[in-house]
């Protein structure tokens, strides 16, 4: 039940990320990478306060990082920006 605390979480942080990449349209490539960097550690530090496991948070943190990366394809070929 942690596991899936733990995911619902991050992909909470994950949709933060979304919404301060979208508002950052004209921001130069590497301060992207700098906000990626630092929500991810956001989402492990989440992960690690509640699952107290190095490997697991690791493990769960792939996993939603996936997830929220599949829906954000799905939902670019399903909606189409014009």
């Amino acid at each position: 039940m942690k596991n899936y605390l733990v995911i619902l979480f991050q992909l909470i942080v994950w949709s933060g990320y979304t919404l301060v990449e979208w508002l950052s349209v004209n921001d130069r490539f590497v301060f992207k990478v700098f906000m990626f960097l630092v929500f991810s550690y956001l989402a492990i530090y989440i992960g690690k306060m509640i699952l107290k496991s190095n490997k697991r948070t690791m493990l769960v943190t792939v996993i939603s990082l996936l997830c929220y990366g599949l829906l954000q394809i799905l939902l670019e070929t399903l909606v189409p920006v014009y």
